[in-house]
């Protein structure tokens, strides 16, 4: 009965430890079945730039149809996303500094791109406020556009040239001239 017994409790041990691995090869099988890998990664419907993107071109559809209650819907959230995808991308970037440099280098160009479409959103909401007689509710948006991206690149010399126009600043930036090359 002994032998039996150890028998028993050796099947069922030996069952037990196959089970796991067995689960998770059913629980992969069901998520590559289901298409749930990657959804994050998926264009306009993903957690990504291209949804912000896909904001921001829902927002200029809107101006174009006259309907700025919804533009301003539009990149508002594209606003919140571009930011929370920035911060993410930071701190995984941080994360794996000195690990891995092959993650940062990604998480940086993301957030780059991240902070570029940040820069556009702020740009579209400031002239959506610009276009309703609300330039107070403009000038944040645009001081932010301009400490984002600097002055130096496009999007902070165009911020800044509507602080210019709106009166809220007054000496022009003239942006740098490279130097003729020898």
């Amino acid at each position: 009965m002994r032998s039996c017994l150890s028998l028993t409790a050796l099947a069922l041990a030996a069952g037990l430890s196959l089970t796991p691995g067995v689960a998770m090869a059913q629980a992969d099988a069901t998520a590559a079945d289901s298409g749930a890998t990657r959804v994050l990664a998926s264009g306009g419907a993903g957690f990504n730039v291209a949804a912000v993107q896909d904001l921001i071109n829902r927002g200029d559809a809107a101006v174009a149809a006259g309907n700025l209650p919804e533009a301003r819907k539009d990149y508002d959230n594209a606003r919140s996303a571009a930011k929370q995808l920035l911060a993410f991308y930071r701190d995984l970037s941080g994360a794996f500094r000195g690990l891995d440099a092959r993650i940062p280098r990604e998480m940086d160009a993301k957030g780059r791109a991240a902070l570029g479409l940040l820069a556009e959103a702020n740009l579209r909401l400031a002239a959506l406020f610009r276009r309703q007689n609300q330039p107070e509710v403009a000038v944040p948006v645009l001081v932010e556009v301009v400490r984002l991206m600097t002055p130096s690149q496009p999007q902070g010399q165009k911020a800044y040239q509507s602080l210019v126009e709106l009166g809220f600043v007054e000496t022009p930036f003239a942006a740098a001239k490279t130097a003729p090359a020898n």
